[in-house]
């Protein structure tokens, strides 16, 4: 009987202290972005992820996230990532788990990139 009791209260920890989106949904999202002209670089904090056309690995965060496109004699063009709520992160609120929704809203689980997809034309730079 002690060990059974054990077993759940361990079980009841282990559910209120973990950080489902965190776990089943991880913290990137992979997005594909294409341009016209290819060749163009995506940078997203100062890295470049990948040279189009390409899909790369984007962190997540509460916060805005912008990536440029940018390629040589053209005009740089800024995307704003647009992003909606993650439905698991109701798991930790339902069961409890004030810390797992702290390490969901620490990771940007909390929020996933709802568009995949983008695609750029870039101008031509004025001389």
């Amino acid at each position: 009987m002690k060990n059974n009791l054990s077993i759940v209260l361990l079980l009841g920890i282990a559910l209120s202290t973990t950080s489902c989106a965190t776990i089943f949904t991880g913290t990137r999202d992979k997005i594909t972005f294409n341009s016209s002209p290819e060749g163009a670089k995506v940078m997203h904090k100062g890295e470049e992820k990948c040279v189009t056309p390409c899909t790369a690995p984007i962190s997540r965060s509460l916060s805005k996230q912008i990536v440029t496109i940018e390629k040589e004699g053209f005009q740089p063009q800024e995307i704003k990532l647009d992003k909606n709520f993650n439905a698991v992160t109701l798991l930790n609120i339902l069961f409890g788990g004030a810390i797992g929704v702290g390490i969901d809203a620490a990771t940007g689980s909390l929020t996933k990139y709802s568009a995949k997809k983008y695609d750029v034309e870039l101008e031509v730079k004025q001389q």
